[in-house]
């Protein structure tokens, strides 16, 4: 979630009371797990395990940002608006609030729906998420500069990450929104993806089609939660899903977010976790999932999506510059089974590229054609339209190929040394090493190479790294590949920091599956730990996400090799104080209608002593990087050479 996040290392007063509450259960002699209760669930091969649970925030909570709970059915003119400033309605618009709908175990969700007025049996679009049907916990009010997308962009019928309402009835389709299981009102606890979430999404599509106003197709469409739910969803393969697309969510919980290289990582998810309301039930504690168990097992197996499943057509979007969706958005399109798929690599932000009108446009073209039946010539697609970044100069966007990643790839491998700090075309003769204090913030050490002539760099990299912890018997490592400009200075993001491809590596962790880990993409089982023995040396291979640079001659790329410290994610969620009308939905601009105000406490929480804080890092002391002779330490980069 949230490609533009800039991560800072922050303890706010909300944050200090939490850590206050929980030195008191410890001193106390409570824990928190023997208080917590749990609850039974169920993978696709029917085995069975316990997830954690907590407490979500109530609705009245003003973080939250309910609108209230009311079963009506309202015709919402053409331009009227949700919210002063927002895009007026370009069309009635039918809207049936708090539909129940029933799933398998005679849970009751509640679901909003937006369709044509005339009645027609339209073509469905369904944003699934936990996030509220509209308004809700997280919002794009709460983001600096809204992420870049202006106010009028939207009607603010949609909820966060999902499709505007406002465009898509427009042109002739409908929008459902449920509040997912114990999510706001609806009833039971409120789950992450996994096989039984994804057989609620099921149970919805099926219902979505069995309604006469429905032409029996249904797509799925959103951003991140709502991407990662197409994926397990998807997987399912429900008879009625006819299309999805996916716009960056990972598909790989466990590798790709909550121990990216071995490491727990639970602030993003905790921050994420703090926004949730159920009035009727509790919420899985992923962020304590994620420390209490830090090795593969039934649980992280079933946060795993079963991508080899899907077969619906596929339209996938992707960046580069996700700090938790990147690699997990590749691989979806690379390993779903979809024999019509296709691939657009944009170059800016996830919210921006997903609301941006001719993005928009490009989709209606997509689900035109599966779920209307148009001729429309979208099947000359280009398979994959690909950006490639240039820092300091022009991006190239869009550009025609056939598949990711490019089968032209050459890979080359550039040499570290220690002697030098640079990176060769040829493995040092030498042994040298290098050695900075983990203990030491902003420490660690940086290889540099200048490019000779124009040079692009485009798909998977890895580090195969000779390490040592010289006093201690683990490493937490964090790499960075980037460009520098020719003089040596830095390339930063509208948020100040670098544009870099990562890897994190927890080096007891460092195990490899045999079967799945290729020349270019690391695999790693991340079952048991393999302790280093004081003073070891071993090689590492270290997983490098997707990225795509262009260089010109005399510029540099640059690798980082440093110690792992885990910051806060600081997003403040339900910080923005929101007015909509308290009767009929949308009004007319500037006219005197009674508003209610929704929001304004971004640190309300449901329980502090529930919070779950970043474990203790692995790193103590001073680490060695080992380069030349007998430890060939190299960077392993993609070359792509012209199509010329």
């Amino acid at each position: 979630m949230f490609g533009h996040l800039q991560r800072k290392i922050l303890l706010k007063p909300i944050y200090m009371k939490k850590i206050l509450t929980l030195l008191l259960f410890a001193v106390s002699g409570m824990t928190l797990a023997s208080a917590q209760q749990t609850v039974t669930l169920h993978d696709a091969e029917g085995r069975s395990f316990e997830a954690l649970l907590r407490k979500a925030l109530p609705v009245s909570a003003p973080r939250v940002r309910y609108p209230g709970f009311k079963r009506e059915t309202l015709v919402l003119k053409a331009g009227t608006v949700r919210r002063e400033g927002a895009m007026p309605l370009p069309c009635d618009i039918l809207l049936e609030r708090d539909v129940p709908v029933k799933l398998r175990d005679g849970v009751t969700i509640y679901t909003d729906v937006f369709r044509p007025v005339d009645g027609k049996p339209c073509p469905a679009i369904l944003a699934w998420s936990p996030y509220g049907k509209e308004v809700g916990g997280q919002m794009l009010d709460d983001v600096p500069m809204r992420s870049g997308v202006p106010m009028n962009a939207t009607s603010g019928l949609e909820k966060f990450e999902g499709p505007d309402p406002a465009y898509w009835v427009a042109h002739g389709y409908a929008v459902v929104n449920p509040d997912k299981r114990g999510a706001y009102m609806s009833e039971g606890n409120l789950l992450y993806w996994g096989h039984e979430d994804a057989l609620d999404g099921c149970d919805v599509i099926e219902w979505i089609a069995s309604q006469e106003w429905c032409n029996g197709k249904v797509g799925m469409s959103g951003n991140s939660w709502l991407t990662v739910s197409q994926w397990f969803i998807a997987a399912e393969r429900p008879e009625h899903l006819a299309a999805i697309a996916p716009w960056e969510g990972f598909s790989d919980h466990f590798r790709e977010s909550s121990h990216r290289g071995g490491i727990p990582m639970p602030e993003f998810p905790e921050m994420i976790a703090e926004t949730f309301s159920s009035e009727h039930g509790l919420l899985e504690d992923q962020p304590r999932m994620i420390v209490e168990y830090p090795y593969m097992c039934d649980y992280w197996r079933d946060k795993a999506a079963r991508l080899e499943n899907i077969t619906v057509p596929a339209y996938v979007v992707a960046s580069y510059t996700n700090s938790v969706h990147t690699h997990g958005t590749f691989a979806g399109y690379r390993r779903i089974s979809s024999p019509e798929k296709w691939l657009r690599v944009h170059n800016t932000s996830e919210w921006y590229d997903y609301y941006t009108p001719e993005n928009v446009e490009d989709l209606r073209r997509f689900f035109d054609h599966y779920l209307k039946g148009v001729d429309n010539g979208w099947e000359k697609t280009p398979k994959v339209r690909l950006s490639v970044l240039n820092p300091g100069g022009q991006d190239v966007v869009n550009r025609p190929e056939n598949e990711f990643p490019l089968a032209r790839t050459q890979y080359e491998r550039l040499y570290l040394s220690a002697a030098d700090s640079r990176l060769h075309d040829s493995l040092p003769a030498t042994e040298n090493v290098i050695t900075y204090d983990s203990d030491s913030i902003g420490s660690g050490v940086t290889f540099r190479y200048r490019m000779e002539c124009p040079t692009e760099i485009t798909g998977y990299m890895k580090l195969h790294l000779w390490v040592s912890a010289l006093d201690n018997d683990d490493m937490d490592l964090a790499i960075k590949v980037e460009k520098l400009a020719a003089d040596g200075s830095r390339y930063l993001d509208a948020a100040g920091a670098p544009i870099a491809a990562t890897g994190y590596m927890r080096v007891s962790m460092r195990q490899l599956d045999s079967l799945r880990t290729t020349e270019a993409e690391p695999f790693y089982t991340f079952t048991s730990e393999q302790k280093l023995s004081k003073g070891e040396v071993v090689p590492v291979e270290i997983e490098i996400w997707p990225m795509g640079l262009l260089f010109d001659k005399g510029e540099m790329l640059q690798l980082t090799v440093e110690a792992y410290r885990p910051v806060a994610a600081t997003i403040p969620f339900g910080s923005a104080r929101i007015e909509i009308p308290a009767e009929g939905y949308t009004f007319q601009p500037g006219s005197n209608v009674s508003m209610i105000t929704i929001g304004g406490d971004a640190d309300e929480c449901a329980d502090p002593a529930e919070v779950v804080t970043s474990p203790a890092t692995h790193n103590a002391g001073r680490h060695a990087i080992y380069t030349g002779g007998r430890y060939d330490s190299y960077l392993y980069v993609p070359v792509v050479p012209s199509k010329q």
